[in-house]
């Protein structure tokens, strides 16, 4: 057996090197491009059919679309949101369980939103896929049961997405980018959802949900005579109407550079992105250009942002840059996370590189596999029956001409290193842009006021919510007599204090947390200088971790891990009933400051890599902050402490909420203490 191993790796390296030697084949022609125009009819009532024949696969897609001008919904921002996730609930002919029953049985896939529905499965069953799909846009049921549930669960999602710092970022970008009553700068918030009523919904739908600037695309394995009968029997009767139109000003940029900060207590990294406004049409004779210089700057690990953030400093996981084009006003943005520390170094890299491509030619090099990128998605894509529908959508409502994708390949490949540097010139702007970033004022603001300074950029201070606010107090002045050692202590007693964790030989404690709809169990036990954390997932371990004095170990998906080095030494030093009670007389703690946890002043303790912090007032542990090192990137990972529960007298955090790039929050349904735990847990 090693011998065929030997001759087959021998055999391969021989081949390789034959192969080095030779030279590369020359590149064939072109693919040509041929994209079937659709066969179109107008319904009396305003929709525009467009039909795609196509017969390679036996499927079909069908593709709803609205194309109605933009509007602010204002105090009532979020109604068009909750019409979207009301149609599909049920109609006037099936109820909702039927519904979604018959779609599984056919194997296809049915989805509503505020401004269309698509569909799509197997051609055999195109006749009752769209049926469904008509049924579903055009005889909707609205209950007040279905909407009480819908907006609910958009308001628990509300609340999860405050403590995301980037939902953060995301909402107030918008926001000061477009300002608050522009209809791409507004935002739904707990407070304009309770305004919506179930009548403002149907309301909302009777005016927008018609068909004057409807689109019906049909693609795939169909007949065209029989298709445009089903058509015309199904959306020949839906009330002929035009949606409002509304006209907006286009909001301006800012007059000169400058850093928009908002203050994020919880912030591990920064949100940094750098925006300008962009009035870029398809039908731009420099579009092509502008595609090609924003695949450059940032479209990808190729472009010069990734490389230089990324791979040159190490600071990110990935920055990149993107524009929008179509009828209405868009941006262009550059943006990356990095480390709290690194956020003004980032910032002047950003900026040179929108300087650099502003005012150097690109190099051929660049040039050239821009393009190869450019075409090569463009080929891959041609051949899916959602790409051909929505460029069937494209030419209709964004007046393109009828040979657009078929010259595609032709203008990418017309673009010169002239063209690039021009369309950077107009588009990425150099002066007037708005730098926005969501981060750690304590840790960021320093930095960020030399580089104002150097840079001549002002700062100017935003809340969550895109408000104007004071400058964030970052040192604190620590009390006169408070100490490292006063911290804990205070702690102690805030939680039982010392005689009566003193007797706690042992606690266990029982948590849940939901991650993507699954449910996860976790049982925790420690004892004097052990540990041991045990996952679960439909009473099936997922993970299992025991830390001694002695050793440690991971057990992932039955592979069983040893903890060395560093990483156990730290587990170790934390292991056991309290961490506090190892804290108290540690020489090696230090008081680092007052900090904002959540809103609230906490002190921060810090040993090593890692810092515990304790509310100013109340004196319980409100979070953990350990520095680590992840895929050749430092990060901060945070574990948040809160609704602290009395135990027989001593009381625990019921809630804990992980940091690990999303929130998971375990909800502590029970504690023991003094019993349920042996020897035997942590061997």
């Amino acid at each position: 057996m090693k011998k065929i191993v030997y001759i087959a790796t021998c055999l391969f390296l021989t081949i390789t090197m034959q192969a080095q030697d030779r030279s590369m084949p020359k590149p064939g022609p072109a693919p040509t491009i041929n994209i079937k125009n659709p066969e179109t009819f107008t319904l009396k009532n305003g929709l525009k059919v467009l039909i795609v024949e196509n017969h390679k696969l036996p499927r079909v897609s069908y593709t709803l679309t609205l194309d109605n001008a933009p509007y602010a919904q204002g105090d009532k921002k979020g109604v068009a949101d909750l019409l979207g996730s009301m149609l599909g609930s049920g109609t006037e002919n099936i109820s909702k369980d039927a519904f979604n029953e018959e779609i599984d049985f056919l194997g296809a896939n049915i989805n509503f939103w505020s401004e269309g529905a698509s569909a799509n499965g197997l051609s055999r069953y195109s006749s009752r896929i769209l049926e469904l799909m008509a049924d579903g846009a055009l005889n909707p049921v609205f209950t007040q049961e279905e909407f009480d549930k819908q907006k609910d669960k958009m308001i628990e999602g509300l609340k999860a997405d405050e403590k995301s710092v980037p939902s953060i970022a995301r909402r107030v970008e918008n926001a000061l980018t477009f300002g608050k009553k522009h209809y791409k700068g507004e935002f739904v918030s707990e407070e304009t959802l309770k305004n919506v009523s179930l009548a403002d919904v149907k309301l909302n739908y009777n005016e927008y949900f018609v068909p004057g600037n409807a689109y019906l695309v049909i693609v795939g394995d169909i007949d065209y005579k029989k298709t445009k009968k089903q058509v015309e029997k199904l959306f020949g009767k839906w009330k002929k109407a035009i949606a409002p139109q509304i006209a907006y000003n286009d909001p301006k940029d800012v007059q000169y550079s400058q850093i928009n900060f908002v203050d994020a207590s919880n912030a591990v990294q920064s949100e940094i992105s750098l925006v300008n406004l962009s009035n870029l049409k398809m039908t731009d004779k420099d579009y092509f250009a502008v595609l090609i210089a924003n695949q450059i700057l940032g479209g990808g690990g190729e472009g010069r942002l990734f490389l230089n953030l990324r791979e040159k400093h190490g600071w990110t996981y990935g920055s990149y840059s993107s524009i929008g084009a179509g009828k209405y006003i868009n941006k262009f943005r550059s943006s990356a996370s990095v480390r709290n520390t690194v956020t003004d170094s980032a910032v002047v890299e950003i900026f040179n590189e929108l300087k650099r491509i502003r005012t150097e030619l690109v190099s051929e090099e660049e040039l050239k596999n821009a393009k190869a990128k450019y075409i090569g998605n463009f080929v891959m894509q041609i051949e899916k029956p959602t790409t051909i529908a929505r460029y069937a959508l494209n030419k209709e409502t964004q007046n393109l001409p009828d040979d657009f994708y078929e010259k595609y390949m032709q203008n990418i490949n017309a673009v010169t290193s002239e063209d690039v540097l021009n369309a950077a010139k107009k588009y990425f702007l150099a002066d007037n842009t708005r730098v926005i970033i969501v981060g750690k004022a304590a840790d960021v603001l320093p930095g960020l006021e030399d580089l104002s300074k150097s840079a001549k950029l002002p700062i100017f201070y935003f809340d969550k919510y895109g408000n104007p606010t004071d400058k964030p107090v970052v040192k604190k002045p620590i009390p006169a007599g408070v100490t490292a050692k006063s911290v804990i202590e205070k702690h102690i007693q805030a939680i039982g204090g010392l005689e009566a964790l003193k007797k706690v030989k042992s606690v266990m404690s029982f948590s849940g947390a939901t991650i993507q709809g699954q449910k996860l169990d976790m049982v925790t036990k420690s004892a004097q200088d052990k540990f041991s954390a045990e996952i679960s997932m439909m009473g099936m371990t997922v993970s299992k971790t025991v830390v001694t004095p002695k050793y440690g170990y991971t057990i992932n998906q039955g592979q069983r891990m040893d903890i060395t080095g560093d990483d156990l030494k730290q587990m170790q030093e934390s292991a056991g009933t309290f961490k506090e009670l190892k804290l108290l007389n540690n020489p090696d703690i230090e008081l680092a400051g007052i900090e904002t946890i959540k809103d609230k002043d906490a002190y921060a303790i810090k040993k090593g890599e890692t810092t515990y912090y304790y509310d100013v007032k109340s004196g319980l542990k409100v979070a953990e902050s350990r520095e680590k090192e992840q895929m050749g990137q430092k990060m901060t990972q945070f574990t948040y402490y809160d609704n602290y529960v009395d135990v027989k007298g001593i009381k625990f955090p019921y809630n804990t909420t992980l940091s690990v790039g999303m929130d998971l929050e375990f909800t502590t349904s029970d504690v023991k203490i003094n019993e349920g735990v042996s020897d035997s847990d942590f061997e």
